[in-house]
């Protein structure tokens, strides 16, 4: 379904040409869908000067981003940005950018917003994706974040009953996959803080992510039960997925006073061409594809 690129600065994992919106969120996750959705509802703030959507890919959670005044679709999948196109490429907030999550190609202190679900599972520098996301992060600005959660009860019991050798419990991230982590609360919110952010909400979800319990009870009730123990649970981190509330902290900054950051060497000059963005401090080109502005490999000019 996806593909490890070695030729950036860390290992990515990359959706390009994968049936990721038909094949993963087919008929089968409609539950895990619907209690995400709920919980980022809950978590987002009404109003957003800019957000920012890490990972977005085929756009599955951007009909929630109603309230911001732009939007920054991006994804390192060129094919995966295309299918938000095809949805929300008529509406005028929206932005399509591919690009590295290590190296993003934006002045600091750009958005008030960052949201980032179903992603980090794929990171294999979270300290270094972290302190990147707080760059862009205005003072103040929100950054919402799921991971996959470690310690949760399935894995506990596994753990205990002896058919798992996964200790649960140590904070270490565990790769079941390659490009494919789980972590412990512990050390999530322990590199958010070290990266300079400060959790002020936390929700657990999936309660019922098991496949006899999706098969048998209705869908309905499964996402009604969720809903309604989110909140109340949440301190417990028992569930397979846990959305955090970060806020950035740092000192007053100065308003942006552009958009695009040249990635390759960090130049905030970027000037718009026809067909690109151009750094005339490298010369690196960006170029700007059916709409996508495309900052994974430059050409020179």
């Amino acid at each position: 379904m996806f593909h490890v690129k070695h030729k950036v600065s860390r290992p990515i994992c990359d959706y390009e040409g994968s049936r990721y919106s038909s094949v993963f969120w087919g008929k089968g996750r409609e539950y895990e869908d619907q209690v995400e959705r709920i919980a980022l509802r809950r978590l987002l703030p009404p109003h957003s000067r800019a957000l920012l959507d890490i990972g977005a890919g085929f756009g599955r959670l951007a009909d929630l981003y109603r309230g911001a005044n732009r939007v920054v679709l991006l994804d390192y999948s060129l094919s995966q940005l295309r299918e938000a196109q095809e949805r929300f490429g008529a509406d005028e907030r929206f932005l399509f950018v591919a690009a590295d999550l290590y190296n993003l190609p934006f002045v600091g202190n750009l958005f008030d917003t960052t949201v980032m679900v179903r992603v980090i599972h794929h990171i294999v520098d979270v300290p270094g994706a972290f302190r990147e996301i707080h760059r862009v992060t205005e003072p103040g600005g929100k950054f919402i974040l799921e991971y996959a959660n470690k310690r949760h009860l399935k894995a506990i019991l596994r753990y205990f009953l002896r058919f798992s050798r996964v200790n649960p419990f140590s904070q270490e991230p565990y790769e079941f996959a390659p490009l494919h982590f789980d972590f412990h609360p512990a050390y999530i919110e322990g590199e958010l803080q070290r990266a300079g952010f400060k959790v002020t909400e936390s929700l657990s979800v999936s309660f019922f992510r098991v496949p006899w319990l999706k098969r048998h009870i209705p869908l309905s009730l499964l996402v009604s039960l969720d809903a309604r123990l989110q909140k109340p649970l949440a301190s417990l981190r028992i569930t397979p997925s846990v959305l955090l509330k970060s806020v950035a902290r740092k000192g007053e900054a100065n308003a942006p006073r552009g958009f695009f950051r040249c990635p390759r060497c960090g130049s905030e000059r970027l000037q718009e061409g026809s067909s690109a963005l151009l750094c005339p401090q490298c010369r690196a080109a960006w170029e700007i594809q059916d709409g996508i502005y495309n900052f994974k490999n430059p050409r020179d000019f």
